[in-house]
């Protein structure tokens, strides 16, 4: 009989809408991050670095760059006979077909993939967070407290907590009552979204809820425990954590990265982040360029000037060309003589010479003014500028465009301009 303490089910499936464009073509935890990861990297390398080697990763939504980055789990060393990682989307039953239809559901349609192991525990994780946590050191607070169910919490400003799932807590951490984003927190202790269950009080809530439309943690399985009441506990964690589901957030957490003394550590040797790693040539920076505060990915070339900024693999800056406070992903080019100026662009994309992005005044985003905000310039997956075009500020781009789609050559602040969709 094969037999684990604790296994990890890795919920990866999520679209991410409010990162816009950026996930029109993949899930949130395969977007590009700091220059050479994607954020699914962080609970994997978290995972490994904790003794976890049993991982089943919960797919759904667009997973084919996710499958292809995961693939057998070399680059964590979870290619493992016994355990490893396993990519679990929807798949087709005896009678019925059915999507992940929430976070709990999609953990209870995979029963006889964590039953097959055994596990005393069971570990949840989400996919899009970015943070180190050793999942030891909360097992074992787990373990001390004889708890059914331990829930990661972090304090957030008071004024923010009715964003979150809010844990209430006596003098011993014990969990006395929980309150789900409401009006007047009582609390500002936040659920991150991380939990260990007892496998016996996860697997009857699974069971007895199972038929609840949309089954979610937050809102059935926990409830559930904590009214029939089982022992629920808060482990509070004081080190960083992000959650990077808006392009505000995303785009911050890339530029505390290249701060003088970063608050996010990517270089230290006893907790290292792994990644699929391509074979690529070393950075080539040009006699007339300069990099100030920036991260440079693998096999990029820089003859302009590149200032607190991050730069992917592969990307390719011509002469000339000014990029700063901006996140330039993977085998992206931009021609010479540019200014990019607080950019989101992702991989795969085109800028021509003589472009200035994020010219001009603040004007709110005409379509999506939630998500394309802060004066950002939002360039989505193999999209292409032509050359001597101006762009302004809160702008999104999708799709090839050519000069004919730029009255003028411009493209005035808060504008959207789609065309990816007369691509195919």
């Amino acid at each position: 009989m094969i037999k684990k303490e604790m296994i990890a089910m890795l919920l990866a499936g999520g679209q991410g809408s409010r990162l816009g464009v950026l996930t029109d073509r993949m899930a949130k935890p395969a977007v590009s991050f700091g220059g050479k990861y994607r954020i699914i990297d962080f609970p994997l390398s978290n995972c490994i670095n904790s003794g976890i080697d049993t991982v089943g990763v919960l797919t759904q939504y667009r997973p084919l760059k996710l499958n292809s980055h995961i693939g057998i789990g070399i680059s964590w060393d979870l290619d493992r006979n016994i355990g490893g990682v396993t990519v679990l989307p929807p798949y087709e039953k005896v009678g019925n077909s059915e999507w992940y239809t929430g976070t709990a559901n999609a953990i209870y349609q995979n029963m006889e993939y964590m039953e097959a192991y055994h596990p005393d525990y069971v570990l949840i994780l989400s996919g899009d967070h970015i943070y180190k946590m050793d999942y030891e050191t909360m097992l074992d607070f787990h373990k001390a407290n004889n708890a059914d169910v331990t829930i990661a919490v972090m304090p957030v400003p008071m004024e923010e907590a009715s964003r979150f799932g809010i844990m209430i807590t006596d003098e011993q951490n014990q969990i006395v009552d929980f309150e789900e984003k409401p009006e007047h927190p009582r609390s500002n202790l936040a659920s991150m979204g991380i939990y260990i269950f007892s496998w016996e009080a996860l697997k009857e809530a699974l069971t007895v809820n199972r038929d609840q439309p949309g089954l979610d943690f937050g809102k059935h399985v926990i409830p559930y425990c904590h009214g029939k009441g089982e022992k629920l506990f808060a482990y509070e964690f004081d080190s960083y954590w992000k959650d990077v589901g808006t392009l505000t957030s995303y785009w911050e957490a890339n530029m505390e990265l290249i701060d003088i003394v970063p608050e996010f550590n990517l270089y230290e040797e006893y907790w290292k982040i792994y990644t699929k790693n391509d074979v690529q040539p070393p950075q080539y920076l040009g006699p007339d360029s300069t990099i100030e505060r920036s991260i440079i990915g693998e096999g990029s070339e820089i003859e302009g000037e590149v200032y607190n900024s991050v730069i992917g693999s592969g990307v390719k800056i011509g002469k000339g060309t000014v990029v700063s406070h901006s996140i330039i992903m993977n085998g992206t080019q931009i021609g010479e003589n540019s200014n990019i100026e607080k950019a989101i662009i992702a991989e795969q994309c085109r800028v021509g010479s003589n472009v200035k992005l994020g010219d001009g005044e603040e004007v709110p985003n005409e379509t999506r003014p939630d998500i394309y905000r802060e004066g950002l310039v939002t360039l989505g997956e193999g999209s292409v500028i032509p050359d001597k075009i101006t762009i302004g500020k809160n702008v999104m781009i999708n799709g090839v465009t050519d000069a004919h789609d730029y009255k003028n050559g411009k493209l005035a602040s808060g504008k959207t301009l789609d065309k990816a969709g007369d691509e195919t």
